[in-house]
Order: structure tokens, then sequence, then C-alpha cells
């Protein structure tokens, strides 16, 4: 009884937009009460080589994106609701160091810097068609293989656009934590989550701050350069990633502890250092689970809010889950879904795992802690991705479809 219970439990806290729960847990100081953390913003070019905007059509939608690499096939990453291109930052620099890739990172419609004639059509037909456009417009009718890789809401349209069957090219398709039955059982949980983030925030710094302590975004680095395109500025309007200097923040050193050794040794494919490994054996006081905010008032003209409300959207969540497996299972490319656990499978999953369509393959790893697992960038993410990459999706023609997934441990955030 009491373990169906706790599972009733967890499948509740499924955030299946991108967006995890707040956290129950409280954070020890690494390093002791004399290290001070650094929540300052860091530029997206730490992570990335270029970036532009992208007109898909004549209303002049356009769509920010991101590049690292110029050669070998092209890995498409699409971010979760709520989240920006930039959540893939750490992502993106650890694997164009494992493997010779084109990273191609993506402002999904009403995110980050992209603006469109209809913020607030997420649609999955709309977010998939956009997708499509953005890979034609930059590298015309015939791009190099295509993989396409996306976590939670990003997941969903990485499955609808590779089955638009549009990407001529398209040689993968990886999908991060977003099943059909558990995403749809946790919708109606969504709008108390999304109502329960800080309003505003007073500075960028307070804003990171609040990602990392609530336990939002799991790693510092990524926390540092993702959240500015989380939000928007009061005084200018525009997304916060405009008022990071490129010239202010040319190290990156995280809550975490990373330093700038072990920022440049993730091109060499070493592993990052988890914050629980970091504190691992210290005795600190404990940080609240979240800080005191303060509400804007009428006089409060200077600050940051969230980029995109998505409590407006939410007639629309259905559609982006709503068969969903069976999607993903006929599209005729290898597949790849990464898990927090095997038992985020939805019944059409566990049917196709048990007639042999999938292949199951489980870790005793304990990286991926937390739904945004995009952002922590455990390295055992970016190696399983470049084993199948190279292994099945470019130079094999297989289209069978592997799962992996990890038990659960205590530490873990069932999210």
């Amino acid at each position: 009884m009491e373990a169906s219970a706790l599972k009733k439990v967890r499948s509740k806290l499924v955030t299946p937009l991108g967006m995890p729960p707040p956290s129950s847990r409280s954070f020890s100081r690494p390093g002791g009460m004399g290290k001070k953390k650094d929540y300052t913003p860091v530029h997206w070019s730490r992570y990335f080589t270029s970036s532009e905007k992208v007109i898909i059509n004549e209303d002049g939608d356009s769509f920010q994106v991101y590049r690292r690499g110029s050669s070998g096939p092209l890995l498409v990453l699409l971010h979760g609701g709520g989240f920006s291109a930039l959540s893939w930052a750490l992502f993106a620099e650890c694997i164009e160091g494992l493997i010779s890739c084109q990273v191609l990172a993506i402002d999904m419609r009403g995110h980050g810097d992209s603006k469109t004639h209809n913020d607030e059509n997420l649609s999955s037909e709309t977010q998939a068609e956009d997708v499509v456009s953005v890979v034609k417009h930059i590298f015309g009718l015939d791009p190099p293989p295509v993989v396409l890789i996306g976590h939670s809401m990003g997941g969903a349209i990485a499955v609808h656009a590779a089955a638009t069957e549009q990407l001529p090219t398209i040689a993968g398709l990886i999908v991060i934590d977003v099943v059909e039955g558990t995403a749809m059982e946790a919708l109606a949980s969504m709008q108390s989550f999304l109502r329960s983030r800080p309003k505003h925030f007073h500075s960028l710094d307070q804003a990171i701050e609040w990602s990392v302590r609530s336990g939002q975004i799991r790693n510092g680095d990524s926390a540092r350069v993702s959240m500015p395109g989380q939000l928007t500025s009061d005084v200018s309007g525009e997304c916060a990633t405009s008022e990071v200097s490129a010239t202010a923040t040319p190290t990156v050193s995280s809550p975490g502890g990373s330093t700038p050794e072990a920022s440049t040794a993730l091109k060499h494919g070493e592993c990052i250092n988890e914050e629980d490994e970091q504190e691992k054996g210290e005795t600190s006081p404990a940080f609240p689970t979240e800080p005191a905010f303060s509400p804007p008032s009428a006089s409060d003209r200077s600050g940051y809010r969230w980029r995109i409300d998505l409590t407006k959207t939410e007639h629309q969540w259905p559609g982006w889950f709503h068969g969903l497996s069976a999607t993903f299972l006929a599209i005729p490319v290898a597949k790849l879904l990464l898990l927090a656990g095997i038992d985020r499978l939805d019944r059409e999953l566990t049917i196709g795992q048990m007639q042999g369509y999938l292949q199951l393959l489980r870790f005793s790893w304990c990286l991926l802690c937390f739904h945004a697992v995009s952002e922590p960038v455990a390295v055992k993410v970016q190696l399983t991705v470049k084993k199948k990459i190279q292994n099945k999706m470019i130079w094999s023609p297989l289209s069978h479809s592997i799962i992996i997934t990890k038990p659960f441990f205590v530490r873990e955030f069932v999210t």
C-alpha cells in the first residue's frame, strides 16, 4: 500500500512542460561557510560559437538559434517549456568535444529571443513546422544528417517534427524524459506549480540564485548561462540575454563549484562534478529551500519577469502529448528515449518493450537527478548520445528504439 501511494505521489510531481516542481531539498554550501557562491550571469558565447536570428516567413517570425561546430551530423536541440535554447549550453560544449558534429539549439516559439506574430500559439503542429522551417532556412533542402534531440515539451515537438517527414535527412530521434501517459496525468498539477514560482526578480543574480536554491536548475554553471533566456526586462521589454555582457564573464565559476579548468575539461569528455559529489563529507548550514522574494510594487519599474506566461497556453498542453508514444514507435529512424526511471514507461511503451520492439538498458548511475535532465549535463548522457549517434543513427540502418532508464535513488527527486 505504501509503495502504491508513493508511486501516485511521484506521478503527480511529474512536470511535462519542462519545468521541475519546487524542491523540498536544502542545499549545503560547498566549501564551507567562507566560500561565496557566484550567481552572476554568463554570456552565451562562453558555450556557443555563433548566434543568429532566422526569419522563416513573410510575417517576420524570427527564431533565435545558437550554433557550435561546423561539420558532421546536425544535432537539433529543442528545450522544454519555459526554458530556452541556452538550457543546452553545457550539453553543446560537451557533445561537440566528444564527436565531430554541428549543434543547433533553437529558442522555441514564445521563448527566449524568438519573436513571432503569435507567441501563444504553441500547438504541436505549429511548433513542429517552426523546427522544420528553421532547419530548412539555414541548411536548404539538403541538410546534413539530422538528429532531433528534445527535452520534455521539446521531446514531444521533436517527435511531431520527425513525423511530418519534412526533414529528408533525419537520421535519429532522441527524446529526454517525456512519455505520453505520465505527462498527461501530470498536466492537472501544472497550474499550481506555475503559480508557486516567484513572479518577479529584482536582478538576474537573484533569479539565478533562486533557480539553483529551489532546484529548478541542478547545475550552477547552466543556471548562470540559461536563466537570462527565461526572463524579460521590465525596462526594455526584451529578453534578458541582451543585458548580459560578452566581456564581463570570460570564465565560469559556478555555484556548484566548477572551476575554469573543470569547464575546459568538458571539451575532452571528462566527468562534470555534481554538487552532491563535491559536498560529500562536508557539514555546513543548509540553505533554505527558497530565498525570500519581495513582490513588485507599483513603483518597482526595474527587474525581470518570466519570458512566457505558460498558464495562458494550458489548452494546448494535451496536444503535445496525445498519441505521442504510438507516434514515437512508428517513426522509422533510430530512436533513443532517456528516462529518469523505469516507472515512467506508459502502457504503449511497456507493451512495445515486452514485445521486443524496444531494448531496455538500465544504468546504476544516479546523475540524472531532476526532470531537467539536459541541464545537469551528467557526462554519461553525452557519452550515451555519442555512442548511439556513432553506432546506430549515422552509420547504421537500424531503426529500433532503445530505452535507457535508471533506478531511483534516495537522493533523487522524481520530477
